[in-house]
């Protein structure tokens, strides 16, 4: 295993390997020393020694602070996991013989979430006998399909799933966030 417990380089003592590729305290070349000399280097530097690139042939080490090592490369998370946006499925639920006034207000809804990036899920629920006339929900979704063309499109066309129509929309590929 080329990294410790934690997910970090080994350092030290950790290291087990004859040579190394040694990078100096100052960012100089010294080239292939072996280990236990490598080990001294750092240890007269009041430094660590610590395994940067640990697939090479020899592995590259590289004498430095391991503390200050291990607070960048939290620092380089973090950053990384700030830049990251979840995608989350919002849900907008319909009836069949929903009004205009409402459908218009669950659009504006469903463009609200494909612009901030989110999926989101149309469902239209048939009870009872409502059942038998699906083409009232198939324009529903007509509808909401003919106002979020410009924001939006389909991943999954309308289907039954048991007593309710489902669609998926996605936020379209041009928007930039």
């Amino acid at each position: 295993m080329t990294k410790s417990k934690n997910n970090l380089p080994r350092a030290n003592r950790e290291i087990n390997v004859k040579e190394v590729r040694l990078v100096g305290a100052e960012g100089q070349m010294l080239g292939v020393v072996p280990l236990r000399e490598a080990l001294n280097l750092a240890e007269q530097a009041g430094l660590d020694l610590v395994e940067v690139s640990p697939n090479a042939e020899p592995p590259v080490c590289k004498i430095i602070d391991f503390g200050k090592y291990k607070y960048e490369l939290q620092k380089k998370a973090h950053e990384a996991k700030k830049k990251q946006t979840k995608v989350e499925i919002k849900e907008i639920k319909l009836r069949p013989n929903i009004g205009q006034g409402d459908l218009d207000i669950k659009t504006k809804a469903i463009i609200k979430f494909l612009n901030e990036g989110n999926k989101v899920k149309v469902s239209l629920r048939f009870r009872g006998r409502e059942i038998t006339h699906q083409e009232l929900g198939r324009n529903v979704f007509e509808k909401i399909k003919e106002s979020i063309q410009e924001v939006g499109k389909i991943e999954l066309d309308p289907k039954m799933e048991g007593m309710q129509l489902v669609m998926i929309l996605t936020p379209a590929k041009t928007l930039l966030l």
